[in-house]
């Protein structure tokens, strides 16, 4: 294991099944807010926007993208990641020092933060509840092969599997490999094919669709 430790989705139309009792209950209070006057429509929309557009998972899939299709960009990124990342024109005041590990063949990455739930959500947004929670914290670290199989994820024996212990001072962010097919895809194509968890590790990018 490789240690860095010294030491959602809010939609508006509809759904086809009933939302859970979270959503449910997010939905109640935003409704409630904008009934007492304490919120307009308009406001919950901006702040939405606002994790959807400038937090969240889509700044780091931009990023994984360039990398992508940039060798020059992604050797910067690995180098030094808030580098990179600011040459993008994201804001990384608040992010903390990242580093970026790359998926290639034969080694898959994972992160964790084993002790509490350290992440790069100015990048990637919030960290996924299972992220948060004891199980993955300490059997991404004992059984990694086994927690990966269970987000549907399947390694060969040969493949080395990496497991980044995420801190305070140094989060980290996988670059999952590029799905083959995508050439000729432009770089917001390919952003589209990168999804939260292939930039933890407990997943891989979707497969672009034949084209005819």
């Amino acid at each position: 294991m490789s240690s860095g430790h010294d030491h959602h989705d809010h939609d508006h139309g509809h759904r086809p099944e009933p939302p859970s009792d979270v959503e449910a209950r997010a939905l109640a209070l935003e409704s409630l807010l904008i009934e007492k006057g304490i919120l307009t429509s308009e406001q919950v929309d901006g702040i939405i926007r606002t994790f959807e557009q400038d937090i969240g998972p889509m700044l780091g899939a931009r990023v994984v993208a360039r990398a992508w299709v940039d060798p020059d960009f992604r050797r910067r990124l690995i180098e030094d990641a808030n580098a990179a990342v600011g040459e993008l024109g994201l804001n990384t005041t608040n992010l903390a020092r990242l580093s970026v590990v790359a998926n290639e063949p034969g080694v898959h990455n994972m992160i964790v933060c084993t002790l509490c739930s350290c992440y790069p959500w100015m990048i990637l947004g919030l960290p996924p509840t299972w992220y948060k929670s004891p199980p993955y914290r300490s059997r991404a670290v004992r059984e990694p092969r086994v927690v990966l199989e269970e987000f549907g994820v399947v390694m060969s024996e040969d493949v080395e599997i990496r497991v980044w212990d995420s801190s305070a001072d140094l989060r980290y962010m996988v670059l999952p490999e590029r799905p083959s097919g995508t050439d000729g895809m432009t770089e917001a194509e390919l952003a589209g094919l990168v999804t939260r968890d292939s930039m933890i590790g407990v997943g891989l990018p979707h497969v672009p669709a034949a084209r005819a």
